[in-house]
């Protein structure tokens, strides 16, 4: 395989590189050679998949796996194959539906968004990013994913995954910044192809060499289709000096408080006695506070004096 030679991207008002500094045919060739040889087979990448499908499998794998994923997607899809069909039912069936994928206001706000829908678009998920931009819940990450892979158009779609691959290829560092910074968008718009369809894959195959290959932790960089060129390993590989990267904790924390305290109310498809929600947790403090988070989050509602259910 040639040598790949990946330089930072230049600022918008500068010139174009060449091929001889950046030859983006051979990168790109290289890239989606490598995805339509290796990636998955996701239902929501059929060509059969419609853009609500597409759009509920991005909302429900933001900081979720795939493997997680496909139950609930396959679930929710039997269920609400488009958005007219959630919009019809309480946001509490979303949040019921959720189950135990985790951050379950992306059920209320995947609701509002098939309510929007619904009432302003037809019942059809819009193709234009400033438009998906504007239903609620959808961010600038989101709008992007669902316009390039639902719709095929041309757009920088910048997840963990696909900053990590260029952060490593592209900067030669281990981990990209904790935010997305404008340097990194310069980057990412110039190496984006200039054909909506060839783009449009790009995206997911950079998003897919990263989730496979380009991995936060024990990347594989022997099968790694970019390792001729990767600015990280022609570096030395060197380890991350940045901010320390804190994992997550969950034990003992209010949020596992909160899906305790959610999966009682799931169970019920009526209203819930504060005496069963105090049973799931010791610590009354941190539990009161916990329903008072969900509350105010609208995943809860209080229906009299210490009785609760899911949002109608």
């Amino acid at each position: 395989m040639a040598a790949i030679t990946v330089t930072p991207a230049p600022r918008p008002d500068a010139p174009r590189p060449d091929a001889a500094r950046l030859p983006l045919p051979v990168l790109h060739s290289t890239v989606l050679g490598w995805y339509e040889a290796n990636a998955r087979e996701l239902p929501w990448r059929t060509p059969e998949a419609s853009p609500w499908a597409v759009m509920v499998s991005e909302f429900m794998l933001q900081q979720t796996p795939v493997k997680r994923v496909l139950p609930a997607w396959d679930a929710w899809m039997e269920r609400w194959p488009t958005p007219a069909a959630l919009a019809a039912e309480a946001p509490g069936e979303a949040v019921r539906m959720w189950g135990r994928l985790g951050y379950p206001r992306r059920a209320l706000r995947l609701h509002a968004a098939a309510v929007a829908i619904t009432e302003e678009h037809g019942g059809e998920v819009p193709d234009d990013h400033a438009t998906l931009l504007s239903l609620p819940g959808v961010g600038e990450y989101t709008a992007a994913a669902v316009a390039s892979f639902a719709f095929r158009q041309r757009h920088v779609v910048l997840d963990t995954n696909v900053r990590r691959v260029f952060a490593r290829a592209v900067t030669g560092v281990e981990y990209p910044a904790q935010a997305t910074t404008a340097a990194e968008r310069r980057t990412a718009t110039t190496l984006l192809p200039d054909d909506r369809e060839t783009a449009a894959t790009w995206a997911v195959a950079v998003m897919e060499l990263g989730a496979l290959v380009c991995t936060a932790r024990g990347p594989e960089c022997g099968g790694c289709p970019l390792v001729a060129g990767c600015a990280w390993q022609r570096a030395g590989c060197p380890p991350y000096e940045g901010p320390a990267r804190r994992g997550q904790s969950y034990e003992g924390t209010d949020r596992q408080v909160r899906g305790k305290l959610l999966a009682v109310l799931r169970a019920e498809h009526g209203t819930v006695e504060q005496a069963r929600l105090d049973a799931v947790w010791p610590d009354a403090v941190q539990r009161a506070r916990a329903l008072d988070g969900l509350v105010a989050d609208g995943l809860v509602e209080p229906v009299g004096p210490g009785v609760y259910r899911l949002p109608q």
